[in-house]
């Protein structure tokens, strides 16, 4: 079961324009495990290896830790509820300092 702060190669099949596509790391930011294994979707936040220097991005380096093999950044406008079963296999976990920085950006997007 994925978890939050965890990062899986995720199938995003084929985009729109601007969309994340085909298989990427995302990182899950939700739901909570309180919704069990039997809940059927997750929110992730794409990732993409160009630094296009937004404020809405965070950097996530490419570490043992992250399972990345380059540095990324978490595209934090750009969150989408996926089915479970779009996640191929676990990277790796962001640290606590990447999660709040993450959390503070999504919670102003949705103005939370």
């Amino acid at each position: 079961m994925a978890s939050v702060d965890e990062l899986w190669l995720t199938d995003f099949g084929d985009p729109f324009p601007g969309e994340p596509a085909f298989h990427r790391p995302a990182l899950v930011v939700g739901p909570p495990s309180y919704f069990g294994a039997d809940f059927p979707f997750v929110l992730v936040v794409p990732l993409t290896t160009t630094d296009r220097g937004l404020s809405l991005h965070v950097e996530i380096e490419a570490n043992s830790d992250t399972g990345l093999e380059t540095a990324s950044h978490a595209q934090c406008e750009l969150l989408r509820s996926v089915n479970r079963r779009r996640l191929v296999h676990r990277l790796g976990t962001i640290d606590s300092t990447t999660n709040e920085q993450v959390s503070e950006i999504l919670a102003t997007l949705l103005s939370l």
